[in-house]
């Protein structure tokens, strides 16, 4: 590659992330996945305007399957525990039980519509059940419904991506179906599981005890060993996805150093990752060969819709005596999105008749009902009476840094051999406009008090102006060289 080329590279990227980023703003007033204007770019850039050719279908595959890594290990990490406990029998249901019913209605659909055959027939429909996070959360963020249903959904997409690339990866290979399966399939899922458990309870308690020479090198640490966990899934033979699901929710909810700096870089990562993977996905497709598949996606994408949904939800949700209003909201906001796509490259890589056509019926799908579904899933919420009013939509916290009052977060550590230990707060002099706003000592804040002493191993977070920042850590350094007598005879310098 010349430098020619590096340039237009970079250039095209460029303006493609600011042409998204743009696309969620729209997509938020709209209230439609953004997912859907990311893979019209995509188009655009490919065979219906620009015509960059990209047909790689072994490169598509794999990139599209690592851009879900990163999205899975995004969605794990900013999981909350304590939200979805109280939907957890029901999310693992949905994930499961509600996956293997779509897949059998689904495939029934596609046998009697496209007189495919039972293998063929069937994995069509284990391609067209599994639900995608991205598209569910980005429209359920401005939809306040009960909360068991929101951490129902959350699970479900979270969880279903495991189960359902097992069933597509089984039923596209050309190896018998034997009475074993069902067994296959539960160790691997089970195994999955356990794997990403152990990796990510050891992985916490690994982060928690390493002293790492700066902060931005924690995010990195954590998707090192969640992207480890998908591997050593991978060599156990046993669901990578799973285990990367797994290992992310648990080090998401995990005491972690840094652990708001880490939850930020894995969200934009998962932007930057649902981006990509669209855009792809468009390059991809050619949009010429769509209107022949186009009666029949809108058949089937119907019955996926209004039968297999429903009849799928109904199997999982009644159990747990889940109200029909609520089973009616849970099968209208089942939006399918990159995970369909992505799989039906698997049977086109092995080589499989009718692969191709599976493409791009999935493309018409993806588009076709995640706009519907997606643009009407607020109103379809509160004709069925599931929201709560009470509750406002989702609250946008953001930590440092402070721009809006021009401030800065600074976080001092106090090393071994430093002459900050045993100072007290009083005698740091620090500049007036900076203020000691938590102390840590063994990861636990104390009173912040004048005559607190500081500990080798404390933590101080000090939120300083901007203009005093400079003043506030030469003071800080000038302590930690010379101790509490540093600058006796000198006062910082006034209005900071």
């Amino acid at each position: 590659m010349d430098t020619g080329t590096l340039e237009r590279a970079f250039g095209l990227v460029a303006v493609v992330v600011l042409l998204a980023l743009v696309a969620i703003r729209l997509s938020r007033r709209l209230g439609m996945p953004s997912m859907l204007l990311y893979l019209a770019i995509g188009m655009l850039l490919g065979n219906a305007a620009i015509g960059i050719d990209f047909s790689n279908t072994k490169l598509t595959e794999e990139l599209g399957l690592a851009a879900l890594v990163v999205i899975l290990a995004e969605g794990g990490l900013t999981t909350r525990w304590e939200n979805v406990k109280p939907a957890l029998g029901l999310g693992i249901c949905l994930a499961t039980v509600s996956v293997a019913v779509s897949i059998a209605v689904s495939g029934l659909a596609v046998h009697l519509i496209l007189d495919l055959d039972w293998r063929t027939s069937l994995l069509w429909g284990a391609v067209l059940s599994s639900t995608d996070a991205a598209a569910v959360f980005s429209v359920l963020r401005g939809v306040p419904v009960r909360r068991r249903l929101a951490a129902a959904l959350e699970l479900e997409s979270g969880l279903n991506d495991a189960p359902v690339v097992l069933a597509v990866a089984l039923l596209a290979s050309t190896d018998a179906i034997t009475a074993w399966l069902p067994l296959l399939v539960l160790y691997e899922l089970l195994a999955g599981a356990v794997i990403g458990g152990v990796i990510g309870f050891a992985g916490a308690w690994w982060l928690r005890r390493i002293a790492l020479p700066a902060g931005g090198l924690y995010p990195l640490a954590t998707l090192a060993l969640i992207g480890g966990s998908y591997a050593v899934g991978g060599l156990a033979h046993a669901s990578g996805f799973l285990a990367v699901y797994v290992c992310a929710l648990i080090l998401g909810n995990s005491a972690l150093p840094y652990r708001g700096g880490t939850l930020s870089f894995a969200e934009g990562l998962g932007w930057l990752a649902q981006i990509g993977l669209f855009v792809l996905l468009g390059l991809y497709v050619d949009p010429t060969q769509l209107p022949k598949v186009l009666l029949p996606g809108l058949a089937i994408g119907l019955v996926l819709l209004l039968v297999a949904r429903p009849i799928s939800v109904a199997a999982a949700a009644t159990p747990f005596k889940v109200p029909w209003r609520e089973q009616a909201f849970l099968s209208w906001s089942g939006l399918r999105g990159a995970v369909p796509i992505v799989l039906a490259t698997i049977p086109l890589m092995l080589g499989r008749p009718t692969a191709r056509d599976l493409l791009n019926l999935m493309v018409i799908v993806v588009i076709v009902y995640t706009l519907l579904q997606g643009t009407t899933l607020a109103w379809v919420a509160r004709k069925l009476g599931v929201l709560e009013p009470e509750r406002s939509t989702e609250v946008q916290i953001e930590a440092s840094p402070l721009e809006r009052i021009g401030a800065h977060v600074l976080d001092v550590a106090v090393p071994a051999q430093s002459r900050l230990h045993g100072v007290y707060l009083s005698e740091l002099r620090l500049p007036a406009s900076a203020t000691i706003a938590v102390l840590l000592r063994s990861g636990e804040a104390i009173p912040v008090l004048p005559s607190t002493r500081l500990r080798q191993g404390d933590e101080l977070l000090i939120v300083v102006p901007a203009k005093a920042r400079a003043a506030t850590e030469r003071r800080l350094r000038a302590i930690s060289r010379y101790g509490a007598l540093a600058g006796w005879f000198t006062r910082p310098s006034s209005g900071v």
